[in-house]
């Protein structure tokens, strides 16, 4: 899931801020991020089971680490082929330093990594408040339901899927869309 930013537009930028590929990621490390509220990506109340990724880039301002993305390959079936995604999520952005270009810069290293893994197209899952900051950063929106794997069953996701392209010429395909894993 990639859900925890502020749909505001971007003001001045923190010194210099780089992502960098980060050797793990933390339940700790997301405190850091976000603090230690119950339901920090706000999507609890959907009951769903999330994957833990596998790939993490954040950004660290004076040692604090202030932001991150995660990635996972996952298959997935379109139109009844599978094929596999690149999923993005765990996207988070300290609550103070928000409006900063610290989404962008984390999501484009994150995405930057995903082109050398080898699927055509990267995806997320968000709450409806964040499709446009994520259109912004050049994600398009799927329409219809997208089916996703749960413990119990399979299941319709609640949250918004977008995709994006990691290749000049990975138009998304035509056909209903269902994630053969629990999401990222």
């Amino acid at each position: 899931m990639a859900d925890h930013l502020s749909p505001s537009s971007p003001s001045s930028s923190p010194s210099s801020p780089t992502a960098v590929r980060l050797a793990g990621y933390t339940k700790t490390d997301q405190s850091e991020i976000l603090g230690d509220g119950a339901d920090p990506f706000g999507v609890a109340d959907a009951g769903l089971t999330w994957l833990p990724k596998e790939d993490h880039f954040g950004i660290r301002l004076d040692g604090r680490l202030v932001a991150h993305a995660g990635l996972l390959r996952l298959p997935l079936s379109i139109g009844g082929a599978e094929t596999e995604v690149v999923g993005v999520g765990g996207v988070a952005v300290a609550p103070d330093l928000r409006g900063k270009g610290l989404a962008r810069l984390v999501v484009t290293a994150a995405l930057d990594h995903a082109r050398t893994m080898g699927p055509r197209h990267a995806l997320l899952f968000c709450r409806p408040p964040l499709v446009p900051l994520y259109r912004r950063l050049g994600w398009h929106p799927l329409e219809g339901d997208i089916q996703v794997e749960q413990p119990g069953g399979l299941t319709v996701m609640p949250l918004r899927t977008m995709w994006t392209p990691l290749h000049a010429d990975a138009d998304w395909p035509a056909g209903a869309v269902r994630l053969l894993s629990l999401p990222m």
